[in-house]
């Protein structure tokens, strides 16, 4: 890919941050969940003031967003933090719907996967998937990760019904 380039986020990039990870929510998500449901998920995790203070705060349990860009356009966001000593997982990771199918989602897992690997230590990668999700099921799976079980969401209750699947590989 031509002009591809990850890089870590800064607060220069909070809206664009934002950006992608709304318009992937109501991509990835609108015929999983009501809007009202879809819509409080947003306000809570993806507003601009969260993104700015998730960009400032780096450390081991949350290493920052990732972006992967394209002409100076943020096209992709990756993040998350150690969950042990020897574990990694993936928080979020969400594409531009355009560029899907582009193999710059798999260039950003890598990068990222290398980061958790060489500057945390981490020997397994985690992610959770919503159940339902068709992009990012086969995604993972094409990659190496594999079902490990089911459990709520994070942030979520049994009434929301947004059950996650949890996968790993070893990396």
């Amino acid at each position: 890919m031509v002009n591809l380039v990850i890089r870590q986020a800064t607060l220069k990039d909070a809206k664009a941050v934002m950006s992608v990870l709304v318009d992937s929510q109501w991509f990835t998500y609108s015929h999983l969940y009501s809007k009202s449901y879809l819509q409080n998920l947003i306000d809570q995790y993806y507003n601009e003031q969260r993104i700015k203070n998730e960009i400032r705060s780096i450390s081991d349990k949350w290493s920052g967003y990732f972006l992967a860009e394209i002409a100076g356009k943020v096209i992709g966001v990756i993040g998350g933090g150690m969950i042990n000593s020897t574990a990694g997982e993936i928080y979020v990771f969400y594409m531009n719907p355009e560029y899907r199918g582009s193999g710059i989602g798999t260039r950003l897992l890598n990068f990222f996967t290398k980061v958790q690997k060489h500057s945390y230590g981490a020997t397994e990668q985690w992610v959770a998937v919503a159940k339902g999700n068709h992009y990012g099921i086969p995604f993972y799976e094409a990659r190496g990760f594999i079902f490990h079980h089911e459990e709520l969401a994070y942030g979520t209750t049994m009434e929301d019904q947004d059950i996650s699947l949890k996968y790993k590989r070893q990396i």
